[in-house]
């Protein structure tokens, strides 16, 4: 079994996809079926890898629930997680299971195609969530009661338990969809009002069946279509945050767009961050603009 980094409990969990990044670059624009030079790199990824490795540069302590295969492409990944701060020792093994890939071409103009290969992790199911249902981390009658960030590569219906399971009744819940493509799945959350909801402009608009003309009026949506709090992205116009108290909309930093995936990501990890810092919500919101911005840019977000 693969052992904690250390001693220390972590101050946040991050569920969902831990995998390997395999991301092609090209400083020229692209279209469909183009073919440039550029360059390919494998790095550490996944929605809830991307987000614990922000929330570590932002000096907190994360341990990521996900499945990682036994193979060899596992062992280098859980060996990067450690050396990046991360705590692996709730991970779920599987001696039958590949360790999942991202696989994703951008160009000057952004993401032109990807392809999340997350099939391992939704095999694996609820096996990855032990450590919260039969200890160490909490079980149904002592229910974890601290930060929990979950992604949409899990199914629906394991999205869905997570909504309404005993074991997750106290925990500060934050979630975000995998993709656009798996937007739908955080349907749970508006139904059962549960979670802070993390989504950009199109993510919002799959989830209540509308289109939106900015984060704002997308925000106002999905408030009333049952979500408890929101953050809506859209691009380098504006974010939303809102709950049923009230709404901020702030317009991010311009920069020069270097890279697009993991933007999202970040962004969520430095707002968390910045809340656990004690931040208020005006001031967490541009914190997490800044830090989004700048990883865009193709600086570290720090």
């Amino acid at each position: 079994m693969t052992m904690p980094i250390s001693r220390s409990a972590p101050d946040i969990l991050c569920i969902g996809s831990v995998l390997w990044d395999i991301i092609g670059r090209s400083t020229s624009e692209m279209q469909c079926g183009s073919d440039m030079p550029g360059r390919i790199t494998r790095l550490p990824g996944g929605v809830a890898m991307n987000i614990a490795m922000t929330l570590a540069r932002f000096g907190m302590s994360p341990a990521v629930l996900s499945s990682i295969g036994r193979d060899a492409e596992g062992e280098e990944l859980v060996t990067a997680c450690g050396h990046l701060g991360l705590d692996t020792g709730y991970l779920y093994r599987s001696e039958d299971l590949p360790t999942d890939r991202y696989m994703a071409v951008e160009g000057a103009n952004g993401l032109i195609a990807a392809i999340a290969d997350a099939h391992s992790l939704e095999a694996a199911g609820d096996k990855i969530l032990r450590p919260l249902v039969a200890g160490p981390l909490g079980t149904i009658e002592t229910p974890y009661s601290g930060l929990i960030a979950l992604d949409g590569n899990l199914k629906l219906a394991l999205l869905d338990e997570i909504a309404t399971h005993p074991a997750f009744a106290k925990a500060d819940l934050r979630v975000a969809p995998a993709s656009p493509g798996k937007a739908e799945r955080l349907r749970p959350f508006l139904l059962h009002r549960r979670g802070t909801l993390y989504v950009n402009l199109e993510e919002a608009g799959l989830l209540c069946q509308d289109v939106f003309s900015d984060s704002a009026v997308a925000a106002k949506a999905l408030l009333a279509r049952g979500a408890a709090r929101v953050l809506v992205t859209d691009g380098g116009r504006s974010a939303t945050e809102a709950d049923e108290s009230g709404h901020r909309t702030q317009v991010p930093p311009r920069v020069t767009v270097a890279r697009v995936t993991g933007a999202g990501d970040t962004f969520m990890a430095a707002h968390i961050a910045a809340e656990a810092r004690g931040e208020d919500r005006d001031h967490a919101l541009a914190s997490a603009l800044r830090a989004a911005a700048t990883y865009v840019s193709g600086e570290p977000p720090l």
